[in-house]
């Protein structure tokens, strides 16, 4: 949907489309009329990137879950996380931008720092607030410029493929398409199997939706595959809504002083690392569709705009959810013609009322989540078509953190071996100037972790 679709109603003398009744109130909060835009509009925006990334209410729980962590408990700390989120962004920092648990590192967190490291899900809880306190920290001193211009862009830009390529490969283990070999470490598996095949199926759907344009692809998908579970029988219907779950097993048990471990701070830095990233390309890469970047290609308010993400986390954390982050479907909701912080209100509230949902989660099976979690791998790993491939010491690194994540099942591991190949390659090519003195710092770090740790 475009903005031009959309009829409105013109105020008589005024350039600017208004809808009907826009109370004052609104108007002083948000400045439609600054930004060309009306109530309607922006609510027409906030159900629209709602429907778009509302899969998350499906997958978070079922991928922290795998962590121990009780699913309608994980099911309210996303919603209220994502609410909350939403809340700050459109109040405090005024953009269209909605928030929610991020993909990938809730992955990382069940998967990799519970499922392989071996920590606890409060331990892994205290990383994401230390994470989300230290970039807090970061937008208020307003060292995050310093820091992101430090790190070479193909190494950012190879982030946000590993993690597609990391998402990929736990869809594809989860659904059992494939499965462990001790012979080529891994292997295809039981097309056959039931689950195999509506994983697949639902994959499908997505893809095809996708294309054909569908708002919501990913949560139709989700759903069809659910509803054929449920007809076959691999499903038990418990109903569709019913008052919130409990959010007690979840709420204020992280352990933060068990996150202070040696052995945690290469986590706590890919939390850090990878919503510091992800939010700032977010943000500018939607903000640029909404043409609220100053000449300068500059985001007035970023700050604002961070530091709502980076409180969004810390609450996140206390609630029972993984991190917290601006979400790039916020540019469905722009498309529709949102241009303020009310796109993202709307959607607070559409996340607040998903919690009456909740005997719904519940029947969603982790195959039914797999086509999402695959599909959206597979929009990530595009970050690769934007890395200098006629640069061999810039493309080199950017695959090699890219490929390492997934196989070696784990970011921080892909971002430390990232880091360590560009100064290693870039010394011994002659070309040591293009390496910064945070990437030789970094570098040696994680020399170090992987040496004595």
């Amino acid at each position: 949907m475009k903005p031009s679709d959309i009829q409105t109603s013109a105020t008589p003398g005024s350039g600017i489309p208004q809808a009907g009744g826009d109370a004052s109130l609104l108007e002083k909060l948000f400045k439609l009329s600054e930004r060309q835009t009306n109530v309607r509009r922006e609510v027409i925006a906030g159900v629209t990137t709602f429907l778009t990334m509302a899969y998350i209410i499906f997958v978070n729980p079922n991928i922290l879950a795998a962590a121990g962590m009780d699913k309608g408990a994980v099911f309210m700390a996303t919603c209220l996380a994502a609410a909350i989120g939403c809340l700050i962004m459109g109040l405090y920092a005024n953009y269209p931008i909605a928030l929610a648990p991020g993909m990938g590192l809730n992955a990382f967190f069940a998967y990799v720092v519970v499922g392989e490291m071996g920590y606890s899900w409060q331990v892994a809880l205290g990383a994401v607030f230390i994470s989300g306190v230290i970039f807090l920290l970061l937008s208020i001193f307003k060292l995050r410029e310093w820091i992101i211009d430090s790190i070479p862009t193909s190494l950012r830009q190879s982030l946000a493929a590993g993690i597609g390529l990391f998402l990929a490969i736990i869809a594809l283990k989860s659904s059992g398409i494939v499965v462990a070999s001790p012979a080529t470490l891994v292997t295809l598996g039981d097309l056959k199997s039931v689950e195999a095949m509506l994983a697949a199926l639902g994959f499908f759907i997505i893809v095809a939706l996708s294309y054909r344009r569908m708002l919501g692809s990913v949560m139709i998908g989700i759903l069809a595959v659910t509803v054929i579970a449920l007809a076959i029988g691999k499903v038990e219907f418990t109903g569709l809504v019913s008052a919130p779950p409990s959010l007690a097993p979840t709420y204020l048990e992280l352990d933060i002083a068990g996150a202070f471990e040696v052995g945690m701070i290469s986590v706590i830095f890919a939390f850090l690392f990878v919503d510091l990233f992800d939010t700032a390309g977010t943000l500018l890469s939607v903000s640029d569709r909404a043409k609220l970047l100053d000449e300068n290609g500059k985001l007035p308010g970023m700050g604002k705009a961070l530091m709502a993400d980076s409180s969004a986390s810390v609450v996140g954390s206390v609630l029972g959810s993984s991190t917290t982050t601006c979400y790039v479907e916020s540019t469905a909701g722009i498309t529709a013609g949102g241009r303020t912080g009310l796109t993202a209100v709307v959607c607070a509230g559409l996340f607040l009322l998903a919690t009456f949902f909740s005997p719904l989660i519940g029947m969603i099976p982790a195959y039914a989540t797999a086509g999402a979690l695959l599909y959206v791998g597979v929009l990530m790993t595009s970050g690769l078509s934007s890395i200098d491939w006629d640069d061999i010491t810039e493309a080199a690194p950017a695959v090699i953190a890219a490929v390492m994540m997934p196989l070696s099942f784990s970011i921080a591991h892909g971002i430390a071996l990232g880091f360590i190949a560009y100064a290693v390659i870039k010394t011994l090519s002659g070309r040591s100037k293009d390496v910064s003195i945070s990437v030789y710092v970094l570098a040696a770090l994680f020399v170090a972790k992987f040496a004595f740790f």
